[in-house]
């Protein structure tokens, strides 16, 4: 059984383009910046620490994105964040984001993740202790 995480971000200047909506792109800057927060909050270590002194790191190996609804500028977005499948190298991730005050997500994500090591940019097993802490 896995456990969700939402973060928060708010919509910057910077994020929507001349239609005043968020930038397509920028939607994966918020995940990733929800994924960082997944790691500090509920697997109890810092993404900076889990890459510098552990040697470990998560790049995208996949992503895929449906946008339903517009975000703007000055929004609060719910980020929900939520291992779905934790492989023997790779962590499958779905993430849903949403505008205040609404249930129905502004947009949906998946991203496979693998786990590598930084030293030789080598994929290899999840470690243990980590295994136990993406799952709740």
């Amino acid at each position: 059984m896995t456990s969700s995480f939402r973060a928060t971000i708010t919509v910057r200047f910077g994020d929507v383009d001349r239609a005043g909506i968020v930038y397509f792109p920028r939607f994966l800057n918020y995940i990733h910046i929800a994924l960082e927060e997944y790691f500090s909050k509920v697997v109890g270590i810092d993404y900076p620490v889990l890459i510098k002194e552990h040697r470990l790191a998560y790049p995208t190996v996949h992503l895929e994105m449906d946008f339903m609804r517009p975000l703007r500028y000055g929004d609060r977005v719910g980020v929900e964040v939520k291992p779905e499948k934790i492989g023997t190298t790779s962590v499958t991730w779905t993430y849903r984001l949403f505008r205040p005050g609404e249930d129905e997500p502004a947009a949906v994500g998946r991203q496979v993740t693998v786990n590598t090591n930084m030293d030789t940019f080598e994929k290899f097993e999840i470690p243990e202790w980590l295994r136990k802490r993406l799952v709740t």
